[in-house]
């Protein structure tokens, strides 16, 4: 070969491929010996250099200098197989150093194919590979589509390199709000701690390292422009941003935000906290399906139990409905004797007077029936004359 021809391969498969030049020059080299040994019947002093400067090639067996071309076709074609696989395992430990070094970074790619429910994604100098488990619940992805995800794994699988994405790991927000939100990049804004369920609710922590910064109004940018196109990456999905402090109590508080709390009982043996809320305000604090207070406790490390405080005429009520005998006649016992009537009673053994005598023939009164009228007497027909009656 060329000894300039060689180079401007080497060169080009270096900046091509990213294959170092060095591993491009010992994969020709132990090519060459190879064949040499087989088709020559080389001993184990063999030796094959290439000049790294001007691309010349020397074999030697001890101290006989041997011509390349003396190896034949056969030779040859060996030779190009074996530098074949040389190169295609710098190639993969290219790709696999490359992409590990750039793990929890986002990469952009396009969908290529479906693997059942796994999603193939083009990437530079490789493919990515999106499992089920990683792909957030309510999203729909089609060919050719733009994709932007985390790197969280690289593996060797047979003879590739598989590069592992997710979109569902709470790192990924991380990540989106480092290149969307400078502060955040830079460092000036840190987030503390992050809770998140992919593809309904996130919530993170955030605190400011100079007191010039509004950490939350950094995040959220000018009419929440910041904020907004985070969310249009994740497709809808609710961010809610809280500004970390050390007072465990206001944390807690802020977390559970927008439901209002009335008191905090901390348990620090424990890490249990029991919050009180209104009666109103027991559904927004508990969230839907629970929600809302466990995304909570995982931002706090804390266990949340949220309980709500009756109001005043609920807690009447259930003083009266919940009443005993035992608590009646003590309520009896307790209660104030009445003064003694100043008009004597009568005593015990006196005898009362019996009730006035009634007529048999009189009509027994009765009390529904009103008493009957009087009868009405028919008119009187005066006596006739005889002479008349004649």
């Amino acid at each position: 070969m060329n000894p300039v021809e060689l180079l401007r391969l080497v060169d080009s498969l270096h900046r091509e491929k990213g294959i170092d030049s060095e591993s491009v020059f010992q994969g020709i080299e132990a090519a060459l010996l190879s064949a040499a040994r087989k088709h020559l019947g080389a001993t184990e002093g063999f030796v094959v250099q290439i000049n790294r400067e001007t691309g010349e090639i020397r074999a030697s067996d001890g101290e006989r200098e041997i011509d390349p071309a003396e190896l034949g076709r056969i030779a040859a074609q060996t030779a190009k197989q074996v530098m074949i696989q040389k190169l295609r395992e710098a190639e993969r430990e290219s790709i696999s150093h490359d992409f590990t070094d750039r793990v929890h970074t986002v990469v952009t790619g396009a969908v290529q194919r479906f693997e059942g429910p796994n999603i193939i994604v083009t990437l530079p100098r490789t493919e990515g590979f999106l499992p089920k488990s990683e792909q957030i619940a309510n999203e729909t992805y089609h060919i050719g589509e733009r994709l932007r995800a985390m790197i969280i794994e690289v593996r060797a699988v047979g003879t590739r390199i598989r590069v592992v994405l997710s979109r569902s790991h709470p790192e990924f927000v991380r990540r989106l709000f480092e290149i969307e939100v400078p502060e955040v990049g830079e460092g000036i804004v840190e987030i503390r701690s992050i809770a998140r369920e992919a593809g309904y609710r996130t919530k993170i922590a955030v605190a400011s390292r100079d007191p010039r910064v509004d950490s939350v109004g950094a995040c959220v940018g000018v009419q929440g422009s910041r904020i907004k196109s985070i969310v249009d990456e994740l497709n809808g999905e609710k961010i809610d941003i809280v500004p970390w402090t050390d007072q465990t109590d206001t944390f807690i508080l802020k977390t559970l935000k927008p439901a209002e709390v009335e008191s905090i009982h901390l348990d620090d043996t424990r890490r249990h906290a029991l919050v009180i809320v209104p009666e109103d305000q027991l559904s927004l604090a508990i969230g839907k399906r629970g929600q809302n207070v466990r995304l909570a406790s995982k931002l706090t490390g804390w266990d949340i139990d949220i309980k709500s405080r009756p109001k005043p005429e609920e807690k009447a009520r259930e003083s009266v409905a919940t009443a005993t005998p035992e608590t009646a006649a003590a309520a009896d016992a307790s209660a104030p004797a009445e003064p003694a009537s100043a008009t004597p009673e009568p005593a015990p053994d006196a005898t009362p007077e019996p009730p006035p005598a009634v007529s048999a023939t009189d009509p027994a009164p009765s009390p529904e029936t009103p008493p009957a009228p009087p009868p009405i007497q028919p008119p009187e027909t005066p006596a006739s004359s005889a002479g008349e009656n004649k």
